[in-house]
């Protein structure tokens, strides 16, 4: 089981033990996207929604999505957050649907990364967006969630292709 980092010698789950890994700075920058109607697009844009501004709200949610990280999945690390931040872009896909893409950049100096606070965070502001906008049409979609890229650490860089 030993290349199981996650599991010790009797397959029991553990946490890893990051003590002599060194601390190096960490960026790591996550993608996610929400595809909504033109109705919920207008509301967006046009800051029409009841529930107040949708993406200044999720990027808020995004923000703490990122430092709630460790407490919502098991194994991950607690870390110190030196930098988050949020971009929204709207794109035109069908005729009355628009995508929203949602990326994140999260940034520490610590012994471990921060792919999944970057991945949260983008999760968080799309949930946010839903959960803002579910009055006006259910329909809406959460789209493909995924790393875009990372540097630092032991296992050096990667950008997704």
């Amino acid at each position: 089981m030993s290349e199981f980092t996650h599991f010790d010698e009797q397959g029991r789950a553990r946490m890893v033990d990051i003590t002599d890994k060194k601390a190096t700075s960490r960026v790591a920058v996550a993608r996610s996207s929400v595809i909504v109607s033109e109705n919920i697009y207008k509301n967006i844009v046009e800051q029409k929604n009841k529930k107040g501004d949708v993406l200044g709200v999720a990027e808020i949610a995004g923000i703490m999505g990122t430092k709630q990280t460790s407490t919502l999945i098991p194994m991950c690390h607690p870390i110190p957050i030196s930098g988050v931040s949020i971009q929204f872009e709207w794109n035109t896909i069908n005729t009355g649907e628009y995508e929203l893409i949602i990326q994140a950049e999260v940034k520490t100096v610590g012994s471990t990364g921060v792919e999944m606070e970057a991945l949260t965070a983008v999760t968080t502001a799309a949930l946010t967006v839903y959960d803002m906008c579910k009055a006006i049409d259910k329909g809406i979609i959460i789209g493909e969630t995924y790393l875009l890229e990372k540097s630092g650490g032991k296992s050096g860089d990667y950008k997704r292709i």
